[in-house]
């Protein structure tokens, strides 16, 4: 038996191995992913204290949209729940101000909004909030910024992201 044929021959017999090995790890992993969701719970959640202009933060969102886009670093958190949750503020050119209380889950590339501040200032809960998948799009486009750029590191908050905007 020549070389070649010896290798292949051990290319035979290992390669079946290897694929087997590889498919029931990924199998594993992809079970305990869907475990880890399934048996997820949302921790609680406290609205936090107005945005103070001081710890305001502004991101880049689009060339295209003329508004500021900021998030209050001193609401920044990640939960036990590995929720990233943040208060968000979108200014238009002449003034208008949208303030949401919103949260990231970054292994299922969801968001959240809690709330909306008020004109009086008071934190209005959002009727019928639940989790939505992050679309790319118009509407969706500072969240997806925050959970791309800023918030998450694959599928798990970035350690840094409470750090990434110091004063």
């Amino acid at each position: 038996m020549n070389l070649r044929n010896v290798r292949r021959m051990l290319f035979g017999l290992v390669a079946p191995a290897l694929l087997s090995a590889l498919a029931s790890s990924n199998v594993f992993a992809q079970e305990s992913f869907e475990d880890r969701v399934a048996n997820w719970k949302e921790g609680d959640v406290a609205m936090p204290a107005a945005p103070a202009e001081a710890s305001l933060h502004e991101f880049f969102v689009s060339a295209s949209s003329p508004n500021r886009f900021m998030f209050d670093r001193d609401t920044l958190t990640v939960g036990a729940d590995q929720v990233v949750r943040y208060v968000l503020v979108i200014r238009t050119p002449g003034g208008a101000e949208n303030v949401t209380f919103e949260g990231i889950r970054c292994n299922t590339n969801e968001r959240r909004i809690y709330a909306s501040r008020s004109s009086r200032g008071e934190w209005v809960p959002v009727k019928g909030s639940e989790w939505a998948p992050i679309l790319d799009n118009t509407y969706n486009r500072p969240r997806a910024a925050l959970a791309y750029e800023l918030f998450c590191d694959g599928p798990a908050p970035r350690e840094v992201s409470m750090k990434c905007c110091a004063a």
